[in-house]
């Protein structure tokens, strides 16, 4: 298995973020498109990564930079459920968000997401307020993680 930062505008990149669309469409009844912006991904301190299992891709993350101090996962997904891939995208963007000097990431996720929601506790995410758009949508919880906790 191998992850890498990759263009988010690839053919892998652009097949994997529709794939997870499709997912969290049928999960929470929203594509998730609406909170995400591909220019976001330009940003110099704004990474995309895509998860490999011989050379087919099966995953894929990002993050973009909210302040000098603060990153917020986006468009996590995996394809196969339960190989520890996600686990692998997570840390592999929490490590870069470390690198780039972050000092935790934040982000949000539809309540009705019961994986997502026990995926991220398990991986010792705090349910936080919401934040930013996500203040007055009650569908929606907040999560962070400081990354200097990190072991």
């Amino acid at each position: 298995m191998s992850i890498k930062e990759e263009r988010i505008n690839s053919q892998d990149g652009i097949k994997l973020i529709e794939e997870l669309s499709c997912t969290l469409e049928k999960i929470t009844g929203n594509s998730g498109k609406g909170s995400f912006d591909y220019n976001d991904m330009l940003n110099t301190r704004s990474i995309f990564v895509i998860a490999r299992d011989d050379n087919k891709a099966v995953g894929c993350g990002a993050f973009r930079e909210i302040t000098d101090d603060v990153a917020e996962i986006k468009r996590m997904y995996a394809s196969e459920k339960n190989r520890g891939i996600g686990k692998m995208i997570l840390l592999q963007l929490e490590n870069r968000a470390k690198e780039f000097g972050y000092l935790k990431v934040i982000l949000e996720i539809r309540k009705c997401n019961n994986n997502a929601i026990r995926f991220y506790l398990s991986n010792r995410y705090k349910i936080i307020d919401n934040y930013g758009k996500y203040k007055e949508m009650l569908q929606a919880v907040c999560f962070e993680k400081v990354l200097n906790e990190m072991q």
